[in-house]
């Protein structure tokens, strides 16, 4: 199938060479973007660019998205990390297969909605006969035409160990590990261009055990797989593995075999330079939250400092219970306003936050077939229309996102060479029959 479209006004790659291209075609062959500008060609479907600014498809690198259904809670809205997770893990431990693909269908929607093409889930509470969690994730990602990266999560300590979740919430290392391989043999796809990924990803050093942690990586090794957990998000979990096992977080994540190129960590707030030069050894990658970041009161990332040593680094909405949106353009002028305030003239510029969005998340997920308008990347790309939203502002395309913003749905999205978004509608669901299933089963959830 080879897709055209044509007389586009601006399209900003993101490439390696921050490359703008002005009044040109952009055209998509299978699934692929095969040509920037004419081509002696006549394709087999046609949308009309005229004065359009086009970027390439978001990649948000964490997220929760079951927690879509636990969004607005008036009784969690104070709670700082610790006590927010014990107060929802009462709630979530109610989670079955039904509530998972509704969320996920809801949450990814959201994403797409707003010029999301990937997006990575975090998922880790499974309750006892609760079902194919994370098969329900990777049917709604195919209904809705996503790129999903999902992760086979995991928690092994309970209240009883030391732990934050419910016994009815966690696991044997022995369970655990066993669907971790059914989940990768079921759902994992490594090949180029692929719609589904799957990620080994143990909660966090306050909820698994060392033994969990280090026979997680083997096992993902073993698959070659990406590992992930969050890390470094809090005080409180600094101090917890201080007390507990002598030592800071990174240094616990280094004792067990959790750094390298293929590990990557959620938030990142609290290391210190020594941590932050040892990253840059080993190849870590973090994930930045910066709207869960303030919501749950937790700590600004040292961003610039990230910056400075070319950490890879990607943005993630998280939540959506922490945010409670699914919205990586708000989280990319959440960011830019965010390091400004903190940072000053050392912050990222809105442009440096939109390559976060884009090739960083690409990196972080460690995919070279996404992240940029090029030919041979995958055709993920979205598209706004110039209009009174963007009057003066799209003088600067590439900062328009983090100095201006923009609070409208997309244009158009494609993903994979397909439309799946029109002047803001999702293509490939009835929304308000979806939003009338997943209505009631938030009522089914919450009332448990």
């Amino acid at each position: 199938m080879l897709t055209r479209l044509r007389h586009v006004d601006t399209i900003v790659s993101c490439d390696g060479a921050d490359t703008v291209y002005r009044n040109c075609d952009l055209w998509f062959l299978d699934g692929v973007i095969a040509r920037i500008g004419t081509w002696n060609q006549t394709p087999d479907r046609e949308y009309d660019g005229t004065g359009m600014l086009v970027y390439p498809g978001l990649v948000n690198t964490h997220h929760h998205l079951y927690q879509y259904f636990t969004r607005n809670l008036a009784s969690v809205q104070n709670y700082e990390l610790f006590d927010w997770l014990k107060a929802l893990y009462e709630i979530w431990k109610n989670l079955n297969a039904d509530t998972v693909y509704f969320s996920s269908l809801c949450g990814m929607a959201e994403l797409m909605r707003y010029g999301c093409t990937t997006c990575f889930d975090h998922h880790y509470v499974f309750p006892s006969g609760a079902g194919d969690l994370i098969g329900a994730q990777a049917e709604a990602a195919e209904r809705l035409g996503i790129r999903l990266h999902a992760s086979r999560g995991s928690m092994d300590l309970s209240v009883k160990d030391g732990g934050l979740p419910p016994d009815s919430v966690v696991q044997s290392v022995d369970e655990i590990l066993r669907d971790s391989s059914r989940v990768i043999e079921t759902y994992h796809d490594s090949s180029a261009y692929s719609m589904r990924r799957v990620v080994l990803a143990p909660c966090s050093p306050f909820s698994v055990s060392e033994t969990l942690l280090k026979e997680s990586a083997a096992l993902a090794r073993s698959y070659h797989v990406q590992l992930h957990t969050h890390l470094c998000e809090t005080l409180d979990e600094e101090r917890y593995t201080t007390e507990r096992f002598g030592m800071r977080p990174f240094a616990y994540m280094e004792s067990v075999n959790w750094t390298g190129t293929d590990v990557f960590y959620a938030h990142g707030i609290h290391f210190n330079d020594e941590e932050l030069d040892r990253i840059v050894e080993t190849g870590t990658k973090i994930a930045h939250c910066p709207c869960s970041n303030m919501k749950l009161s937790s700590g600004v990332m040292r961003i610039s400092e990230m910056q400075k040593r070319k950490i890879p680094v990607g943005l993630g909405v998280d939540g959506s219970a922490s945010n409670d949106a699914s919205n990586l353009l708000e989280e990319i002028r959440t960011a830019f306003l965010l390091h400004r305030l903190t940072w000053g003239d050392q912050a990222p510029s809105g442009y440096d936050l939109l390559k976060m969005a884009t090739a960083g998340g690409a990196a972080v997920l460690g995919r070279d077939d996404i992240g940029s308008i090029e030919v041979g990347k995958a055709a993920d790309v979205f598209a706004i229309r110039k209009g009174m939203d963007t009057v003066c502002a799209e003088d600067d395309p590439m900062n328009l996102f983090g100095t201006v913003g923009y609070h409208r749905p997309c244009d158009l999205v494609f993903v994979n060479g397909i439309c799946t978004v029109s002047d803001g509608k999702i293509l490939r669901i009835d929304e308000e029959k979806m939003y009338r299933d997943a209505a009631k089963e938030v009522r089914r959830f919450l009332n448990g």
